[in-house]
C-alpha cells in the first residue's frame, strides 16, 4: 500500500490543497515537508503525538521531515481552538522548553546524516525590523480575508489581541523562509490550522509564483468531540516526570470503547490489514486496550518501561496493587498528616476540595481499608512505613517518604 493510501486508510487526512499533487510527491518520497511546535510547556503531550506519528510515517516513507520549533511565534501563542489569550512566556522559557522538545522528538525522527532537519522560527523571527516586515510580508494579506478565518472567529467574540493577529503572517513566513531555505514543498498540520497554512501557500505564491502544499489531520477527540489527552489531574505528557509509563499505559487502557480502533489505527504502526482483523474477530474489548496501551508506552517510553507498566496494570485488575512496578510517589512530611493533605500531596486529587470528593464518595482506600472521615489523620509511622493508597478502582500508588 502507497503511503498516501495508507494515511487515507488510516483515517490521518482531513484537508488537502491539493491532492494530487499531494498524493504523486508523498508516495514518490519528494516531500520535504515541515510540522510545527510551539514550545508553550516544558514536554510535548498527547496532542502532539499524532503529527509525530505522521512525521515517522512519512520518514519511513522516504520524505525528508522538518520540525519547526517556535523560539518566535512561541512568544505569541496560536489564536486556533482558543478562547482566552495564551500565557505570554519569557525568552528564557521558551529557550529551555525548545530544548526539551528536541530531545523528546530525536526519539520519534531519524534526525542524523541529514534525514530530517530541527530548526528555531526563532533565528528568523526574533531579529525581524517590522517596518520591513510589515512592507514586504504584511502587504500581501487582506485583513477581510483574515478575519474571516476560523481561527479567530471564536477569539473575537472575547477579544482578539493585535499580537494574536500577528500570528498567521508569522507562521506563513515560516512557510516561506523554509521553502527559500531548505525547499520546503509541504505543511502537515493539525486541522484547526487550515487557514494558518493555506495563508504560507499563498504568500509563497505571490512572492515566488510558485506552488507549494498543505495537509492537514483529524484533531485526537474522543466519542464526545473533546481532545483526548486530558485527565482530572492535568494533560497527558510524553515526559515520564510529569506522566509515569505507567499513567500514560493506563490512559490509553481506560479510554472509551468507541475509540479504541481510531486510536490503533491513528497512533499505531501496526499493519491496516491486522487492524482490520483485530476489529472483525476480537470479543474482548480490554484486550485490544491492553494493545493500544502497551504500543503505545513502547513507542514513547520503551520496551522495558511498557512492559512494567502492562505488568502492574494485571496485577491491579486482580486486585493486588502492591507489587514491584506500583508507581511510587514521595512525599514530604513531618507529622500526622490530614488525610485530604496527604492525597494532595501524593497528587491522587489537584485541590482538597476534589479529596473531599473523592472519600465521600468512598473512592478512597489505604493498605485495604476504606477511608470514610475526611479529616482522618494518617500516623507519621504509617507513613514512614509506606502505604499503599487506592484510588476509585483502577489507580494504585505507593507512598513514601522523601
Amino acid at each position: 500500500m502507497k503511503i498516501y493510501d495508507e494515511l487515507l486508510a488510516r483515517d490521518l487526512v482531513a484537508q488537502v490543497s491539493d491532492e494530487e499533487d499531494i498524493k504523486k510527491i508523498i508516495n514518490e518520497g519528494k516531500a520535504i515537508f515541515y510540522i510545527g511546535f510551539d514550545p508553550t510547556a516544558d514536554s510535548l503531550h498527547i496532542g502532539h503525538f499524532m503529527t509525530l506519528v505522521l512525521m515517522k510515517r512519512l520518514q519511513q516513507a522516504g520524505n525528508k521531515p522538518i520540525v519547526l520549533l517556535g523560539g518566535g511565534t512561541g512568544s505569541i501563542g496560536d489564536p486556533s481552538g482558543r478562547s482566552d489569550l495564551r500565557r505570554v512566556l519569557t525568552k528564557e522559557t521558551i529557550k529551555d522548553n525548545v530544548n526539551c522538545f528536541k530531545k523528546q522528538i530525536s526519539r520519534f525522527i531519524d534526525i542524523d546524516e541529514g534525514k530530517a532537519l530541527v530548526v528555531d522560527n526563532g533565528e528568523w523571527l526574533n531579529n525581524l525590523n517590522y517596518i520591513d516586515f510589515l512592507r514586504d510580508v504584511g502587504a500581501h494579506f487582506s485583513v477581510n480575508n483574515m478575519l474571516r478565518a476560523e481561527c479567530y472567529k471564536q477569539r473575537m467574540e472575547k477579544g482578539l489581541t493585535f499580537l494574536e493577529f500577528n500570528y498567521m503572517i508569522m507562521q506563513a513566513y515560516d512557510f516561506y523562509v523554509l521553502f527559500k531555505k531548505y525547499g520546503c514543498n509541504m505543511q502537515f498540520g493539525g486541522n484547526d490550522q487550515w487557514s494558518n497554512m493555506l495563508a504560507g501557500t499563498e504568500l509563497i505564491r505571490k512572492k515566488e509564483g510558485k506552488d507549494a502544499f498543505v495537509l492537514t489531520i483529524p484533531l485526537l477527540l474522543n466519542k464526545d468531540g473533546k481532545k483526548m489527552g486530558k485527565t482530572a489531574s492535568g494533560a497527558v505528557w510524553l515526559d515520564e516526570k510529569k506522566t509515569t509509563p505507567y499513567d500514560f499505559y493506563q490512559y490509553w487502557r481506560n479510554i472509551d470503547d468507541e475509540d479504541v480502533f481510531k486510536c490503533l489505527k491513528m497512533l499505531t504502526f501496526i499493519p491496516i490489514e491486522e487492524i482490520n482483523k483485530i476489529e472483525k474477530e476480537e470479543t474482548n474489548i480490554n484486550h485490544v486496550k491492553e494493545i493500544l496501551a502497551y504500543e503505545l508506552t513502547k513507542m514513547v517510553h520503551g520496551e522495558d518501561k511498557a512492559n512494567k507498566a502492562k505488568e502492574a496494570a494485571v496485577a491491579l485488575f486482580s486486585g493486588n496493587g502492591d507489587n514491584e512496578n506500583t508507581p511510587l510517589v514521595k512525599i514530604n512530611v513531618n507529622n500526622d498528616t490530614p488525610i485530604m493533605e496527604l492525597l494532595v500531596q501524593s497528587k491522587l486529587a489537584t485541590s482538597k476540595s476534589e479529596a473531599r470528593r473523592l472519600i465521600e464518595q468512598g473512592g478512597i482506600t489505604i493498605d485495604g481499608n476504606k477511608v470514610n472521615n475526611i479529616n482522618q489523620l494518617i500516623a507519621f509511622d504509617d507513613i514512614k512505613k509506606g502505604l499503599l493508597i487506592k484510588k476509585g478502582k483502577k489507580v494504585f500508588v505507593k507512598v513514601l517518604l522523601n
